[in-house]
């Protein structure tokens, strides 16, 4: 697997993809409407992570799904977002019946994302292959046990996987170690195979397409790796895609305002010892400087 080099992602970069500009009297429905499907009985605060990280980026709507028993605390947790319940399993993840509640608003959603704190990898696909014909016309990101509906074969339509190396191994059948040794290749096969964009997350990330075009950020810091950090990264991805980026422009966007987030949290903590759950209330004022430069 010979590496050819990347293109490098920066705010340069970012600076010719500019965030959609926005009318004076335009409205929450024109920044997009977020699905955030995630969570389970035992880890309900991936929600809050990936919840918070898309408004953050600017999307104007969101909606969560969560399974009946957190439901409710979510929605208190939460006041920005309408709160649906659905029907989980005996062991407190996602049945896969309770896509049928989510239909009424699937024309609605900009974008969807599935995955964070999702447990029992088997019902979560299950899960996850009915969510994808009723959501055809919404931007994907899908994270964690979700992204393991890639056994289907490629996507046909636009969707964002955000697998570390360990998750990747498990994705792909590789060794962890020829992943870690060839992130890039590994990341464009995987692409092209799934017909998808993908962000493979660690010191350095790569961001590569099915078309074989391929972003690398190695700006980002230890403290990003840390409990929430993927939850809140797959929200604010979803949160840029729900705003009108293409799947290569959110990642991009979302990769390096997260590590340029942990940067300022770090300035002011060290390097070590920020939260996840700190990270997202420093992206727009970030955004905001990046859109300004010239």
């Amino acid at each position: 697997m010979a590496d050819t080099h990347p293109r490098a992602l920066t705010e340069a970069a970012l600076r010719r993809w500019p965030l959609p500009t926005l009318a004076a009297d335009a409205d929450k429905e024109s920044r997009g409407h977020v699905l955030i499907v995630a969570g389970s009985r035992e880890i309900p605060g991936a929600v809050l992570l990936a919840a918070g990280a898309a408004l953050r980026a600017g999307a104007g709507k969101l909606t969560i799904a969560a399974v009946e028993r957190v439901a409710a605390g979510l929605a208190l947790a939460i006041p920005e977002a309408t709160v649906i319940a659905l029907a989980e399993t005996r062991d407190g993840g996602f049945h896969a019946s309770g896509c049928r509640a989510l239909a009424p608003i699937a024309e609605s959603v900009s974008s969807l994302v599935m995955g964070p704190g999702m447990l029992d990898e088997d019902r979560s696909v299950s899960f996850v292959r009915e969510m994808l014909p009723l959501f055809r016309s919404s931007a994907l990101v899908l994270d964690a046990l979700a992204m393991s509906v890639v056994e289907q074969g490629a996507f046909v339509q636009p969707v964002i996987l955000t697998p570390h190396a360990g998750e990747m191994a498990h994705l792909s059948g590789l060794p962890k170690e020829v992943i870690c040794e060839h992130p890039l290749a590994v990341a464009r096969e995987a692409a092209q195979r799934w017909n998808a964009c993908v962000v493979l997350k660690g010191a350095v990330t790569f961001i590569a397409e099915s078309d074989g075009t391929a972003w690398r950020f190695g700006d980002g810091g230890p403290g990003l790796a840390t409990s929430g950090s993927g939850d809140t990264l797959a929200g604010l991805i979803g949160g840029f895609a729900a705003r009108g980026l293409p799947p290569l422009q959110a990642s991009a966007w979302a990769v390096l305002l997260h590590a340029r987030a942990g940067a300022a949290l770090a300035q002011r903590y060290g390097a070590l010892g920020y939260l996840a759950r700190e990270l997202s209330a420093e992206v727009p004022a970030l955004a905001h400087a990046i859109g300004r430069r010239r």
